[in-house]
């Protein structure tokens, strides 16, 4: 009967502490002063997620240090850090900025044609016979095009060499597609710091993965890990 009591005691206990911690927190999600619905709002620390509705609005349950994210396939995904502040205040508005509209590689290629000078003034045009030696019409037209020529020059295959391009490193990739918003307010990083963050992320290999993927969410979250092995790194004491 008392193993009993001390269990029912433990769970209200704790059934108490978690309300006392976790709160439900209101707030909005907007780009360019337009709210966003259908926004994935993910507590990351909880493991839980709701979406924004038509005006944009959340609530989710969170607590102090929980980390929020919010994310959407034409913005940049979203971090936040709650703190006792934005607990109380109940009412967050989040910024998302959009993303850089990706447009299909077009190759080129040019199509040259034979140069046809000037006709010398002395020159005469003689047309094409349309009736065939045997007095039959042979079907052709006098100065015709000769289509066949044409086709034939259509059908010749490009043989300059293909240019290759040049594949990306992590660096290029995280330059290219990362806001530099990020590496300022989210990682705290100088633009000293950020270019030797950069290398210690590519050296790696799983940079060299994400290089191939070209995923923003993986690669945001790749770069947010390890920038806490490169702050503990300038904290060690050196030698």
């Amino acid at each position: 009967m008392k193993v009993k009591l001390l269990t029912t005691i433990s769970f209200f206990t704790y059934q108490l502490s978690t309300s006392q911690t976790e709160k439900l927190l209101h707030g909005k999600v907007f780009s360019e002063n337009i709210l966003l619905k259908n926004v994935e709002v993910i507590n990351k620390t909880s493991k839980i997620s709701t979406k924004t509705n038509e005006a944009g609005e959340f609530s989710i349950l969170v607590a102090p240090k929980d980390s929020l994210i919010f994310f959407s396939k034409n913005y940049f995904f979203k971090r936040l850090k709650i703190s006792y502040e934005n607990i109380n205040q109940n009412n967050i508005v989040v910024n998302m900025i959009p993303r850089p509209e990706e447009l299909d590689e077009v190759v080129v290629k040019n199509i040259t044609f034979p140069h046809v000078g000037p006709a010398d003034e002395n020159s005469t045009v003689v047309p094409r016979s349309r009736v065939d030696q045997t007095g039959v019409y042979n079907g052709s037209i006098a100065n015709g095009m000769d289509f066949v020529a044409i086709f034939n020059l259509f059908r010749k295959k490009d043989k300059r060499p293909k240019h290759k391009f040049k594949e990306l490193n992590f660096k290029e990739l995280a330059d290219a597609t990362v806001p530099l918003a990020f590496f300022s307010n989210q990682l705290k990083l100088t633009p000293e710091e950020k270019d030797l963050f950069l290398q210690f992320c590519d050296a790696d290999p799983q940079s060299k993965v994400l290089v191939q993927q070209k995923n923003l969410l993986f690669t945001m979250d790749f770069l947010y890990t390890k920038n806490i092995e490169f702050q503990k790194l300038k904290t060690e004491p050196k030698n």
